[in-house]
């Protein structure tokens, strides 16, 4: 999937925030099958357990488990149907969550050839808070950044100046 385009600013700055919010010795949930970011994390000191590839948007029991202290969601809501069923359903506190910000200058991204490797939605900050909260959390930090990409053109431009990716650190409402 990265063959000659390994995401490394995504990656520094997810991580940097993921380590401002959890101690390195917490043990991740970590939605979706594993992934180079999920090694990184691991490097870094997390206990990472990955979910094993089904689908969030009808079996949710991956989360129900109670014995880890965060679960992670890193560009992953964007491509369920319905990410409010699995957002309720995480038993652990705390969530550290990244989504890609819906872009007014280009179409939401859809492959070609893998149908688990499209975007049903894109988000605006706004939208990803209000599911976040009407699914029970509490936002206690936010950071969004921008996806410069190394073409010419009009779209590239505006990749430099508009922000691409929202992470949030939430913690479950009592």
């Amino acid at each position: 999937m990265y063959e000659n385009n390994f995401p490394d600013k995504r990656y520094g700055i997810t991580l940097g925030f993921l380590k401002e919010h959890l101690p390195a010795t917490s043990r991740i949930l970590d939605l979706g099958t594993p992934n180079p970011f999920t090694g990184i994390m691991q490097a870094q000191g997390y206990e990472v357990t990955n979910t094993g590839g089904e689908d969030l948007d009808i079996d949710v029991s991956a989360v129900k488990h109670d014995h880890y202290d965060a679960v992670t969601a890193f560009e992953i809501f964007e491509h369920m149907v319905s990410p409010f069923n699995v957002i309720t359903a995480i038993k652990a506190d705390k969530l550290v969550a990244s989504v890609p910000l819906r872009l007014w200058f280009s179409p939401a991204y859809r492959s070609k050839t893998d149908m688990w490797d499209r975007h049903y939605h894109e988000f605006e900050d706004w939208q990803f808070d209000w599911l976040l909260e009407k699914a029970g959390w509490e936002i206690k930090a936010r950071k969004k950044w921008t996806n410069p990409v190394k073409k010419i053109g009009f779209r590239p431009l505006l990749r430099c100046i508009t922000p691409r990716y929202y992470a949030v650190y939430a913690e479950r409402k009592r």
